[in-house]
């Protein structure tokens, strides 16, 4: 299946704040082409935050790898870890409109403590979650050493599955994101 141009176009440009990450070439995928457990990760209209807690059966915590501000957008590069083990469990990219989310959701956002769906969730917002697209690309060096697979060959976890997908928050299309999720996830949940 080849990708919808809007898809390819909002990836490019949920990448472009962010050098190093541009080699990521995407196949794009019908939701039945999704293996598990990366299906029952991806393909759902649910926070990911409160998916992979239920899956990894733990809190997860954010790390903001990096992070910049143009005006009131704010974009930052991620990874979600297991609060008791450590593990990465998901590597992401979040595009925010802070003028579309109120003061206090913002100034949690910006202290980059908290993951998303949390903050959203702790603070009442009326939130709809929009999967836009699914896609895979194969595991780059740098995936590995993100999630903790650098003793891994190239044979084992060759592909990263995520998705793109929309965040309206109170009815309003704040949150652009990409969210890819630990390749060869132990099944230890739920």
């Amino acid at each position: 299946m080849g990708p919808e141009p809007t898809d390819l176009v909002e990836l490019e440009s949920l990448l472009a704040d962010f050098p190093g990450e541009s080699d990521l070439l995407p196949e794009w995928l019908e939701p039945g082409q999704v293996p598990e457990p990366a299906h029952g990760l991806l393909v759902h209209h649910h926070h990911m935050t409160v998916t992979l807690e239920a899956y990894y059966a733990e809190p997860v915590e954010l790390e903001a790898l990096s992070s910049r501000q143009t005006g009131s957008v704010y974009t930052r590069k991620l990874l979600l870890r297991g609060a008791q083990t450590g593990r990465v469990v998901l590597f992401g990219v979040a595009r925010i409109h802070l003028d579309l989310v109120s003061e206090p959701v913002r100034i949690q956002i910006l202290a980059e403590k908290t993951p998303l769906g949390r903050i959203l969730i702790d603070q009442g917002v009326l939130r709809r979650v929009e999967r836009t697209a699914l896609l895979r690309y194969r595991t780059r060096p740098v995936d590995r050493q993100r999630f903790g697979l650098a003793g891994t060959g190239p044979d084992e976890c060759p592909w990263m599955n995520g998705r793109l997908a929309l965040l309206y928050c109170d009815g309003e299309p704040a949150i652009e994101l990409l969210e890819v999720v630990r390749p060869c996830a132990e099944s230890v949940g739920g």
